[in-house]
């Protein structure tokens, strides 16, 4: 008798804890329809006809800046004879420019870009001579400049819409554009450099040799990159410089030489 209380007892015990279970168990959700995405509406681009003077290009992840590999014989052939030496003494070869935004003057042996206003380019070209062939050397000193402020040598100017533009930013990179009829691209988009000084004050002396399509980039003798550009094969060179923000700029160019390549 007593084993039979004992097992009604457990079975009893039993169900009541299936049922309690069974009623804490949530009930079944309901499916719910998920609402039709309304298109956006389209917007068609107006065309526009403004030139693209300098290329978009994507924002670098910041990273540590490397040493330029060194110069070597076969990247720096050696030059010949001076074609022209420029001391900066006369203002009459040079674009000089005035405006409240900015100037260019030849002063104190030096070629003087300074930008007051944000997001202006100055460019100078000197009258003569037309180069194809040459091997050159000028040294630039940024005064004022920060971040992707820029500034440089504008190379073969066939025209003031048709050249090459070798640019250093004031945050250690280098680059190199191609502007042809007036709209830019860039054969060697941004890139570090630890040649190029990061802010200001800094000088560089910037280098260039070219021989027919072929040309070689350097900064400080150091080697940074080459091109081949079979299309702008000789013209002017010029220097320039660019704010990309609200602070101004000063820039200067020296001590420009000139050799047979």
């Amino acid at each position: 008798m007593g084993g039979n209380r004992l097992s009604t007892a457990t079975g009893l015990f039993f169900l009541v804890g299936i049922f309690l279970i069974s009623g804490c168990l949530p009930a079944p959700a309901l499916p719910v329809e998920s609402p039709t995405p309304i298109p956006s509406p389209t917007r068609t681009a107006t065309p526009t006809s403004t030139p693209v003077w300098f290329p978009p290009t994507p924002t670098p992840t910041p990273r540590p800046t490397l040493k330029a590999p060194t110069r070597t014989p076969e990247m720096l052939p050696p030059h010949g004879e001076v074609i022209l030496e420029d001391d900066f003494s006369e203002a009459d070869v040079w674009q000089t420019f005035q405006s409240p935004s900015g100037n260019i003057a030849i002063g104190k042996n030096r070629l003087n870009i300074a930008i007051n206003s944000p997001r202006v380019l100055l460019t100078s070209f000197r009258n003569t001579p037309e180069l194809g062939d040459f091997y050159l050397e000028i040294t630039t000193r940024a005064s004022l400049c920060d971040d992707l402020d820029e500034y440089g040598l504008i190379l073969r100017a066939a025209s003031e819409a048709d050249f090459l533009r070798y640019s250093l930013s004031c945050d250690g990179q280098v680059r190199l554009d191609r502007i042809t009829g007036g709209d830019a691209a860039s054969p060697v988009p941004w890139t570090y450099s630890g040649e190029v000084p990061p802010g200001a004050p800094g000088t560089t002396r910037l280098a260039v040799w070219a021989l027919g399509a072929e040309m070689r980039f350097f900064i400080n003798n150091r080697y940074q990159f080459s091109l081949n550009e079979p299309v702008l094969l000789s013209g002017r060179i010029g220097v320039f410089a660019r704010s990309a923000s609200d602070s101004p700029v000063s820039i200067s160019f020296s001590e420009l030489i000139i050799y047979q390549p």
